[in-house]
């Protein structure tokens, strides 16, 4: 492997150097005083006065991010019953962060080369795995998928995508493909089975769903709400600075065109969340630079993002990593400071979430004492973690979540997507299952002897 790529070859604009001093911003923190950009970098990097992290300073924030994060929520820790339905892995955007995807040529009917191990699944299957989750009890479907070339909003799109120059627009129809996807449209109203809550449809996703026409956001996405869409996941967001987008996903929409998406989906009254992804060629400068952006956006739409969501980058198989321009993933220390950092300076953006598919148990456990107060969901079947080099499981339990909230002194509560329904967990009262989903009655969601695997999981 060659060499990794160093700040210093990649001649960033945006770097963590500041006029303002550890201590002031800090103290700023511990007041409630609104954060800047300057503090946020402070607090970060433990100081820009000094080279690596302090252990010592790193401890005041966290403590700082803890007790702000009891003063907004308390001390319950929310989950959600939910599973992951991701309809395809066929891709050909060529991010370099990322395996999850298929390069998207391999599905085509006359490929001739090695098979790969991705997948695409009909609306029929969809809506049989989601039906089949339901009945166990999920709350919410959660959908991001690959950018399929065959992929259209709806019928209408379809036929201006087949009377455009196909190289112009990424589009290929669907019976080149051995399986075909549908439209955005018919994949929504099949995963939108017995009022499940339906998540999906990131910023990117929307960008693909107006190619080659001159619909905006706000169209694309109230046509996607009319299908069934309830919430839009703010994924696809890495980090909001372009020319830290230039490197790791120099094909993938711009910081403008995310923001613009998620204020269109605001506008037309879907939920959103929100997600920063870190621990590769980025620094602490851009890490903050991006959590202003998100809370900006939030004062646009009106308090519509229910949580922001730090995602450790996880190196190993992807593409960043094998060709040296990174030799790994944040730190330890580094994750506790961004969950507490987000915390601190998202002071209108009432949940930050720890995830246990990126830390792992000890670790997502360790966020929680660190501002972070929601824990993600069931997660029937994850697929985009694992295919990147995750180790951390596919599935958690509500038994598992009442077993790990309660060991840290706090109150397991199971939630809805979007924070409005609650219901505490007594520890004392097992068997322990979902009662929020629209068929949940308490039992859990799989068996004891089945283990980790979800049965509704595409092998």
């Amino acid at each position: 492997m060659d060499a990794p790529v160093t700040d210093d070859d990649l001649a960033f604009e945006h770097r963590p150097e500041t006029d303002q001093s550890f201590e002031n911003a800090l103290e700023k923190a511990r007041d409630g005083i609104r954060l800047t950009v300057e503090d946020g970098i402070e607090l970060l990097t433990t100081g820009t006065d000094r080279e690596g992290i302090d252990r010592r300073r790193k401890e005041l924030v966290l403590e700082a991010a803890d007790q702000r994060r009891r003063e907004v929520v308390g001390d319950e820790v929310t989950f959600v019953a939910n599973l992951n339905n991701n309809v395809t892995t066929a891709c050909n955007v060529g991010c370099l962060f990322c395996n999850f995807k298929d390069t998207a040529h391999t599905f085509e009917v006359d490929y001739d080369g090695p098979e790969t191990a991705g997948f695409t699944k009909t609306p029929a299957e969809s809506r049989e795995i989601v039906s089949d989750a339901v009945e166990r009890g999920i709350y919410e479907v959660c959908s991001v998928s690959g950018l399929h070339p065959a992929f259209a909003l709806d019928d209408e799109h379809r036929e201006i995508l087949e009377a455009r120059d196909p190289k112009a627009v990424n589009y290929i129809p669907p019976e080149r493909y051995e399986t075909d996807p549908g439209t955005y449209a018919d994949q929504l109203e099949a995963m939108s089975v017995d009022g499940v809550h339906v998540h999906s449809m990131t910023p990117e996703e929307g960008y693909h769903a107006r190619r080659g026409t001159d619909w905006s956001y706000e169209e694309v996405y109230r046509r996607l709400r009319d299908a069934g869409l309830d919430t839009v996941p703010g994924t696809a967001a890495e980090i909001l600075v372009d020319e830290v987008r230039d490197v790791i996903c120099p094909g993938k929409i711009r910081t403008g065109d995310w923001l613009e998406a998620m204020e269109a989906a605001a506008n037309v009254g879907l939920g959103l969340t929100a997600t920063i992804m870190y621990g590769h060629v980025e620094n602490e400068a851009h890490r903050v630079m991006h959590l202003e952006r998100v809370r900006r956006l939030q004062e646009r739409v009106d308090g519509a993002i229910t949580e922001f969501v730090p995602l450790s980058f996880v190196h190993q198989h992807t593409p960043l990593y094998e060709h040296g321009v990174v030799s790994g993933g944040a730190s330890q220390d580094e994750d506790e400071l961004m969950i507490a950092v987000s915390r601190l300076f998202l002071d209108n953006v009432n949940h930050v979430q720890s995830s246990w598919v990126k830390y792992g148990d000890e670790g997502g456990l360790k966020m929680l004492t660190c501002g972070a107060d929601d824990f993600m969901g069931t997660i029937l079947s994850e697929e985009i973690t694992t295919r990147a080099g995750g180790e951390h499981g596919e599935f958690r339990s509500f038994a598992d979540y009442v077993e790990l909230i309660t060991s840290i002194g706090r109150v397991p509560v199971e939630r809805s997507t979007d924070y409005e329904t609650r219901r505490v967990i007594d520890p004392d009262d097992p068997p322990f299952g979902p009662q929020l989903g629209p068929k949940a009655d308490g039992t859990p969601l799989l068996e004891a002897d089945v283990g980790k695997r979800s049965p509704a999981a595409d092998d």
